[in-house]
């Protein structure tokens, strides 16, 4: 079968490799559409420390399912169902695990970085990791994965009605912030560069955006809250000035989630976590029940998916799609590869 690979730093290739072989508790997918996410383009670029290369990227994926084993409960998933899959995998023995908190793995292997991803035509997972989101699109399943991490990073920040959250980013994890603050009541204000995505970020859910490129964050912040600054802020670009920001613009007594990995060494002004008691908090991957909660948004049509999805190529302009991304990142917020 035909598989994507991202060969080395700024180089890729189609490749063809062996299908796979279903164990008795996996289920074979004919995958359908697989979504590139930053972290598809860090491992472009050189800068994700968690790949070794070559790489077949994809954990954003929606598939049909093509056949089950043996060792599947013929109640749960069947042939020609339409679904989508948690890309993680945990070892159930370390803190996180025995906590509960298996999405925070200390020995997480995500599909398409740690081990090879889903751009392929086919691909088998075990059956537990299978979830059923019948009545979806592929273009919505695909941005399943993404948006759940947002909503992770908000169940991480206990956001509840009429907290007032602001989110840093409105690529697709930071509109899933956006989208699931909002379904839980809070008043969002959302922030970033990109007029199309302060745009995009108020199709989500935000009732006001920021432009900080354009006007000073922290003044205009103060102006919408009257002078207390957020109750909660997500993080969700990665860079150093964004991780200052968020504990920046914080208010006292508030929550701080980072969902972001900063790609160069972070100084904070300490005495701003003391000063002002802040919880801070990371936020990594999602649980099923963060896939369940966006596959019943996505079904409840309140998400701009059309909107958020930028560009859409086949398995042959995958590598030119990526290419173009990394040169200019702020253009994109989601890629989707479709496959026959």
């Amino acid at each position: 079968m035909r598989a994507f690979q991202i060969e080395r730093e700024g180089r890729t290739r189609l490749v063809t490799v062996a299908p796979p072989e279903p164990a008795a508790g996996d289920v074979l997918l004919h995958v359908r559409t697989v979504g590139f996410c930053g972290s598809d383009l860090n491992t472009y670029r050189g800068l994700n420390p968690l790949v070794s290369y070559p790489r077949i990227p994809g954990h954003e994926l929606a598939g049909t399912i093509e056949r089950v084993g043996n060792a599947v409960p013929p109640d749960r998933l069947r042939p020609g169902m339409q679904v989508t899959v948690v890309p993680y995998t945990a070892c159930g023995r370390c803190t996180a695990c025995r906590r509960g908190r298996a999405n925070a793995c200390r020995d997480n292997q995500t599909l398409g970085v740690q081990r090879e991803g889903a751009l392929t035509e086919w691909i088998a997972v075990p059956w537990e990791k299978v979830l059923d989101a019948e009545g979806l699109s592929p273009r919505e399943l695909a941005l399943v994965e993404p948006l759940a991490v947002g909503f992770h990073a908000v169940d991480r920040g206990r956001i509840a009605h009429g907290d007032v959250v602001v989110v840093i980013g409105c690529g697709a994890v930071g509109l899933g912030a956006i989208a699931g603050a909002a379904r839980r009541g809070a008043r969002v204000v959302a922030v970033d560069v990109a007029t199309d995505k302060l745009a995009l970020g108020r199709k989500a859910g935000a009732s006001e955006t920021i432009d900080s490129r354009s006007v000073g964050l922290a003044d205009r912040l103060r102006s919408l809250t009257n002078g207390d600054g957020a109750d909660v802020v997500i993080e969700a670009v990665g860079l150093p000035e964004t991780f200052v920001a968020a504990v920046h613009e914080a208010a006292f007594a508030a929550r701080v989630v980072f969902i972001g990995y900063a790609k160069a060494p972070v100084t904070f002004d300490t005495s701003q976590f003391v000063k002002k008691e802040l919880d801070i908090l990371g936020s990594r991957n999602a649980t099923a029940a963060d896939f369940v909660a966006v596959i019943e948004m996505l079904r409840d049509g309140a998400f701009p998916v059309a909107d958020a999805v930028t560009r859409v190529v086949n398995l042959d302009d995958a590598g030119a799609a990526l290419h173009d991304w990394s040169r200019d990142p702020s253009a994109i917020t989601r890629i989707h590869v479709d496959l026959p």
